[in-house]
């Protein structure tokens, strides 16, 4: 059995997708998703399931939809009930959500080790699970908006992770698409160093020096103007190469730790 939360809530078994009928079901089923393997206490499920109130005895309600669930599942094991909570025993690659973070993780270590051909394989295999907005069809609820928040994030890193191994590999495959989707990202997340510092690095290494040079003044500017700040070192020293004339790239990113996300500047003016 695998769940899929990178998307509209889905459950496939044996190849054949299981429909899970009513809200307060998927709810349910969601919030053990992204908790898979590990026990939900029932204050948390309550909440998640009634967060404007629940019933006069919630214990008795959650118990009743775990039932409920338990019998809609192709896998009716797979629900627990524990002293502590209710726990979802699968492995974590069954839920769609899990896979892609362990996905991320393996890219980035083997982008590390400086394989970029290799990472960019599992980046891409990470990005292929995602199947619309996450937490879809419960997005709206209060325990989906952290979550969410937390997924696209996530999504957006791994996108970069991409980039920059596909930057780093011999040969690039499409040159002018990547300027492309980089500029779109850049445009839906004009803060983001990082997607600065690739398009810059981009635009450098295809020899358009005078354009990576006004992306780089662009950021500049529009720091100073939003946020009273200047680009962060990285982006310094790839601005003096590209005006010392100096061919060297600059280390890759996975060189140093990566910064939380937002990754904006963090110089101060």
């Amino acid at each position: 059995m695998r769940i899929g939360v990178l998307g509209p809530l889905r459950v496939v078994a044996d190849g054949q997708e299981i429909g899970i009928g009513g809200i307060r079901l998927r709810v349910l089923l969601t919030r053990l998703a992204l908790a898979v393997g590990g026990v939900v206490p029932p204050a948390a499920l309550s909440e998640a399931l009634w967060p404007e109130g629940g019933p006069a005895h919630p214990g008795t309600a959650l118990h009743s939809l775990a039932t409920r669930l338990r019998h809609a599942l192709p896998e009716p094991h797979a629900l627990r009930s524990e002293p502590e909570g209710y726990r979802l025993a699968l492995p974590p690659e069954a839920v769609d959500a899990a896979l892609f973070e362990r996905l991320a993780v393996q890219g980035r270590r083997v982008l590390r080790d400086g394989r970029p051909e290799d990472a960019a394989e599992r980046f891409r295999a990470a990005l292929d699970l995602w199947r619309g907005a996450p937490l879809a069809d419960t997005a709206h609820l209060p325990f989906a908006v952290s979550a969410v928040t937390r997924l696209e994030q996530l999504r957006l890193g791994v996108r970069e992770d991409l980039l920059a191994a596909e930057l780093s590999s011999d040969g690039w495959e499409d040159p002018k698409a990547l300027l492309v989707e980089l500029a779109e990202l850049v445009a839906d997340h004009p803060l983001r160093e990082r997607l600065r510092e690739l398009l810059v690095r981009t635009l450098a290494e295809e020899g358009r020096q005078a354009e990576a040079l006004a992306a780089h003044e662009e950021y500049r500017r529009l720091l100073s103007t939003q946020l009273g700040t200047v680009p962060g070192p990285r982006m310094r020293e790839l601005r003096r190469r590209l005006l010392d004339g100096d061919g060297t790239p600059v280390a890759p990113p996975w060189h140093e730790e990566r910064r939380g996300p937002g990754a904006e500047g963090t110089g101060r003016g």
